[in-house]
């Protein structure tokens, strides 16, 4: 699937391991605990419940540049999403509806019925981003990250085919 971002495209595929230098940046940009190298290198080359898709924006001209990523866990019939990022010029944009319907759509396929993901208690966007694909928060991890010791909220959806085969898939794929 291919979308428009201005005058770019917008490819949403599978990582390999010449993006890793991208996400990684990316990742440290993100994040103030960012994930080290060897975790995304394990991530896509050792851990089968994995799943790892970036956003690359593809601009006639240029070499085409990864933007996003997200990396999610199967686990019976559970995906767990264990990151999200976006790179901070390309926010804003729908990329990341676009990289989390990719990974709910894969999971679906490969037999999930639910999502779970840990969210920063203060990140009020991205807990919206979350509530739009029908995630509810469900617990809270109490000083769950070291930086700050803030608390993560557990978010869960439930029946994400039903979801996904709704209005709000429609919608972001109009957007």
């Amino acid at each position: 699937m291919s979308i428009f971002l201005h005058a770019d495209t917008l490819i949403i595929r599978p990582m390999r391991q010449d993006d890793l230098e991208q996400v990684g940046a990316i990742d440290r940009i993100s994040f103030s605990i960012p994930w080290p190298k060897k975790a995304f290198q394990y991530e896509l080359n050792d851990n089968p419940r994995s799943t790892l898709w970036v956003a690359e924006a593809n601009t006639p001209g240029r070499k085409n540049q990864v933007v996003g990523v997200i990396v999610s866990w199967l686990i019976l019939d559970e995906v767990h999403i264990a990151t999200l990022a976006i790179h901070p010029n390309h926010r804003g944009k729908g990329i990341a509806q676009r990289l989390i319907l990719f990974a709910l759509q894969d999971a679906v396929k490969k037999g999930a019925h639910q999502a779970t993901l840990e969210v920063r208690a203060n990140n009020i966007p991205a807990q919206e981003l979350y509530r739009g694909f029908g995630f509810i928060v469900v617990g809270r991890k109490v000083r769950y990250y070291r930086d700050n010791n803030e608390d993560a909220l557990v978010m869960t959806a439930t029946e994400i085919e039903q979801i996904l085969g709704g209005r709000l898939a429609n919608s972001v794929l109009s957007n």
